[in-house]
């Protein structure tokens, strides 16, 4: 069985990074790249040495593709998605899908209509110490989980313009960390269901964020699911932590409590823990080399089975709650 012939629409530091974790798999080969920077795509090409390269997403599309990996400014997301789906080529997109939740629908639909494997590049959902939490929440082994708590704070901001223009990124530290924050709490609650009750406070260099013409660089948000469960989130860019970033996923039951959180600052370390009363136990610690997982997955389920996966809806339940914390802000 011959392998499955992607293309690569952007090749930084992330495009590379999961390229080559998906290379890894042995069931991929990088057929097409595609990137603005000469740099960058001389650094793809080290990876992948036979790669064609072509100026245009339409001409990647003219290549014979089995998938394509999206790693391009949040803006061109959706659309370079849907022009992909509905050329037969399945996508693994970096998050957000959208830059709302009615851009996200509009890709999953048509990821349905063409009957093409669709994944987000959800890489924290594939922490050994998220895997153990998601284990010991859906065992039981917690109780009724009735809190969770969810944290990133990062000491920096991201260094590319478009991030700061609403229109190109779909919003600030909200759809650039609390995405990730959303679909780990949806993802280990196992999509509970529907989402009860919103509140949430942005900010912008300290101040309340009013209108939705800047990006926000702080926010809090309060989430009440139709379980009951409350989910409390904070989230920034350039917040003065002592370290580079703060991140923390912790879950609180009526039988116990566990939590991954990093470790030193560090963005890639994590320690997770399950408490009992006033004790802890140890359940993942690092290293963990988890940052290609979910690309690795994506590119041997491709292989496998190219088909829609209805778990792709669920892109469109995390894109829906950012939209409500946005319109409560």
């Amino acid at each position: 069985m011959r392998k499955s012939r992607l293309g690569f629409l952007g090749v930084g530091w992330i495009g590379r990074h999961r390229m080559e974790a998906m290379l890894a798999t042995g069931s991929v080969e990088a057929a097409v790249l595609s990137d603005p920077s000469p740099d960058m795509l001389a650094a793809a090409r080290a990876l992948a040495p036979d790669a064609a390269v072509v100026g245009s997403l339409d001409a990647m599309l003219a290549q014979d593709l089995d998938g394509i990996v999206i790693a391009t400014p949040s803006g061109l997301h959706a659309e370079q998605s849907i022009r992909a789906l509905e050329n037969g080529v399945a996508v693994f997109c970096q998050k957000p899908l959208g830059r709302n939740a009615a851009e996200a629908a509009r890709v999953v639909a048509a990821a349905r209509t063409a009957d093409r494997l669709l994944s987000v590049d959800f890489s924290y959902r594939f922490t050994i110490g998220m895997i153990r939490i998601a284990e010991l929440v859906r065992t039981g082994a917690l109780g009724d989980v009735y809190a969770v708590d969810l944290t990133f704070h990062n000491a920096y901001g991201p260094d590319k313009p478009w991030f700061y223009d609403r229109s190109q990124s779909g919003g600030g530290c909200v759809m650039d960390l609390g995405v990730h924050l959303v679909d780990l709490a949806l993802w280990v609650l196992d999509f509970p269901g529907a989402t009860a009750d919103i509140s949430a406070a942005l900010f912008a260099q300290g101040m309340p964020l009013v209108t939705l013409d800047r990006t926000e660089d702080y926010a809090v948000a309060s989430v009440t699911l139709e379980t009951g469960t409350i989910v409390r989130l904070a989230c920034s860019w350039r917040l003065n932590a002592g370290v580079d970033a703060r991140i923390e996923a912790a879950f609180y039951g009526t039988k116990g409590g566990a939590a991954m959180r990093n470790v030193g600052g560090s963005f890639y370390d994590f320690r997770t823990e399950r408490f009992t009363g006033t004790t802890s136990e140890v359940l993942a610690d690092a290293p963990d080399d988890w940052g290609g997982r979910a690309a690795a997955t994506w590119a041997r389920r491709l292989h496998a089975d190219p088909c829609f996966d209805p778990a792709a809806d669920q892109l469109v339940m995390v894109a829906t709650i950012l939209d409500r914390i946005y319109a409560s802000g």
